[in-house]
């Protein structure tokens, strides 16, 4: 009893309680409620966009959130009027053979530059880098000039030869390739194993994140990309899904039914993706920040 008097005794007066901890359920509460009231935000306009899209034309500008009458009638009209389906398939071929290509290519260069010494690589890697600060502004005119003298207006290759191969996607796969033992590739080299096959069949399937998440960003890209696909085609046929779109917009008013119904179905790719592969959307997302 002496000591527990004399040691509060010495106790200094400056001294403060410390504060109990917030309540675990209250730092729950405020997180959980942060988190749907983000949600609702991101959310919202997805809807207002499904909402509109089964609203007649009378109803659009009503001000109401929900049709009142909804109609497929819409969907109809976007499929009849114009080729939507052929515009569809153009997303899919020039979205689908951007990733191949830059899934491929990309690896390949960032592999070369990880793993392999030669003169001037640092200085490639400087200015492949280089090109991400050239705004895409600036390159449209002599892809257009390129295109033209080449005959690739109003073609597939036309839409996609500016993605093939992408600065980004070599820098992220050079970090991630320089990740790669050196070690094992000596020892499959003294198995006999080609330098193709040292990055095809070891290399590729230690960075199947990175590859994954770059795969994901390209089609997604390419998939919602309208500058040069609306500056590289002219004919209907040829359009992808954002550039077929502007048809209902013009100088007399746009049809914001019917490009909402067009949008709502431009978005079922995306969401097919985002709900097989948002593991790793979030896995690259996450990835991309260490590595970067």
């Amino acid at each position: 009893m002496n000591l527990r008097r004399r040691s509060k005794s010495f106790e200094p007066r400056w001294a403060k309680p410390i504060p109990e901890p917030t309540p675990r359920w209250l730092s729950q509460g405020i997180l959980y409620g942060l988190l749907i009231a983000g949600g609702i935000v991101m959310v919202t306009p997805f809807v207002w966009m499904i909402a509109t899209s089964l609203k007649p034309a009378k109803e659009v500008f009503l001000g109401h959130f929900f049709p009142i009458a909804p109609t497929f009638e819409n969907y109809d009209a976007v499929l009849k009027k114009v080729p939507f389906a052929r515009w569809y398939l153009n997303s899919l071929i020039v979205a689908a053979l951007t990733t191949m290509s830059v899934a491929f290519f990309d690896s390949l260069t960032g592999f070369a530059l990880a793993k392999y010494e030669f003169r001037g690589k640092n200085l490639i890697f400087v200015f492949i880098l280089s090109t991400l600060m050239v705004p895409t502004e600036m390159l449209i005119i002599p892809w257009f000039i390129l295109s033209n003298n080449l005959n690739w207006v109003d073609t597939y290759w036309g839409i996609m030869f500016p993605g093939v191969i992408t600065a980004f996607g070599t820098f992220l796969m050079k970090q991630f390739m320089e990740g790669v033992p050196s070690e094992l590739l000596d020892a499959a080299r003294i198995d006999g194993v080609s330098e193709f096959g040292l990055f095809w069949r070891i290399a590729m399937p230690l960075v199947k994140p990175a590859l994954a998440a770059l795969c994901i960003f390209t089609f997604l890209g390419n998939w919602n990309a309208f500058l040069w696909p609306v500056i590289i085609t002219e004919r209907m046929d040829m359009r992808t899904v954002p550039v077929g779109l502007s048809f209902f917009s013009g100088e007399a008013g746009a049809s914001w039914e019917l490009i909402m119904a067009g949008a709502s179905m431009a978005t079922i790719p995306v969401l097919i993706v985002f709900l097989f592969f948002q593991r790793q959307i979030i896995k690259g997302i996450a990835l991309t920040g260490l590595k970067g």
